[in-house]
């Protein structure tokens, strides 16, 4: 293989790449989101510098997508809390957990999406929406809110799918596991289309697990539920912070 080659490599293996190279869409995405209220000391603990606290709030969610344009069909579950940077709203990806081998690849060697192989399920119990996260045998969260219960506005919804971004943090070792990557990566959701979005009381329970902390952000007060359906193209990442530099 020539040099040249190898330098226009972009995914491991090499000999078989788990992407494109294109940007990806998702089509019918279906997100159930829960907000809630948990320990602001906890939430300092974990939120990377230069990302600033207004207040001590988490986005718990499950996120069916069965039409991931490149990766497949899956559904992934975690926690987003909202940030600030230079003085305007954004979210800070902190866990993900899902199902599906590219997408944990690729979030996690291109963007630095904070991902690991868990079974979440979103599902419709009688009259409810259904959220759960599996790691193992163990069943670490559990979500519901009623459906389809209060209509939200749909334009504001994609107005704010389109203009917050996301901040992740992109970790990777070197080969004698010493710091080699360490980057505070933005990321935009572009192209949303919203076609449905409904709003309504919530109920959370995160359960205590080892290799899947999400407990110890705990459940202090529900905030809100809501249900959407959309379909939006990933942008790709851009590096605002490099704490390496």
């Amino acid at each position: 293989m020539k040099m040249d080659k190898i330098k226009r490599l972009i995914s491991m293996p090499p000999s078989a790449s788990v992407v494109s190279g294109e940007k990806v869409r998702c089509v019918n995405r279906e997100f159930f989101i829960v907000s809630y209220e948990t320990d602001m000391e906890k939430l300092q603990e974990v939120v990377p510098e230069p990302l600033m606290l207004d207040r001590p709030i988490v986005k718990f969610e499950v996120i069916k997508m069965d039409d991931f344009r490149g990766l497949g069909s899956f559904t992934e579950s975690g926690q987003v809390i909202p940030v600030n940077y230079d003085g305007k709203p954004g979210q800070y990806v902190h866990q993900m957990y899902l199902d599906n081998f590219p997408a944990i690849a690729a979030g996690r060697e291109i963007w630095g999406f904070p991902k690991k192989y868990a079974k979440p399920e979103l599902t419709y119990d009688s009259d409810c929406v259904l959220g759960q996260v599996f790691f193992g045998k163990c069943e670490i969260a559990r979500a519901t809110m009623p459906y389809k219960w209060h209509a939200m506005d749909l334009d504001k919804v994609q107005r704010s799918m389109e203009t917050e971004p996301g901040f992740l943090l992109k970790v990777i070792p070197d080969v004698d596991n010493t710091p080699m990557i360490a980057q505070l990566v933005r990321y935009y959701m572009e192209d949303v289309v919203v076609k449905e979005a409904w709003s309504g009381p919530g109920a959370l329970e995160l359960f205590n697990h080892a290799l899947a902390p999400m407990a110890d952000l705990p459940v202090r007060k529900v905030i809100s539920a809501q249900h959407i359906i959309a379909d939006l193209t990933l942008s790709w990442g851009e590096v605002v912070h490099d704490y390496m530099a």
